[in-house]
């Protein structure tokens, strides 16, 4: 991965987590972007207060939140979610998505549908 699309990645990961207000419930994605978004978002929480519950949609995303200070529930606890993020492998012209190349899919779908509000987290690589 090239240093621009480090950089890309990054944007994306502080623009999701800019949109974040207190209070809210967050479905937490999977992958590189999405984990570059939940580092963002714990920024925030630990420099700003930021009060905010995620609901990881993979083991690795949960360590990453409470390594970064997000507190975790599951979605027996939380069913109802304010926005979830996460990344996709391609996107086209209609906004059509192919996700699934990890394994954390069904979890994926299954937060992205509880969500109000569901932002797809990629960089031109993925268009």
């Amino acid at each position: 991965m090239s240093d621009l699309q480090k950089a890309a990645k990054r944007a994306v990961g502080k623009q999701v987590a800019s949109m974040i207000k207190s209070g809210m419930k967050l479905g937490l994605g999977t992958g590189s972007t999405a984990a570059l978004a939940i580092e963002e978002l714990g920024i925030r929480v630990r420099e700003e207060g930021l009060d905010v519950t995620g609901v990881p949609t993979s083991f690795a995303s949960e360590r990453l939140a409470r390594q970064h200070g997000i507190p975790v529930s599951t979605l027996d606890e939380t069913p109802e979610l304010d926005l979830a993020f996460d990344g996709a492998d391609e996107v086209d012209a209609d906004m059509t998505l192919i996700k699934g190349r990890g394994a954390a899919q069904t979890r994926e779908k299954i937060v992205a549908a509880q969500a109000a509000r569901f932002v797809v987290l990629v960089d031109e690589s993925k268009m």
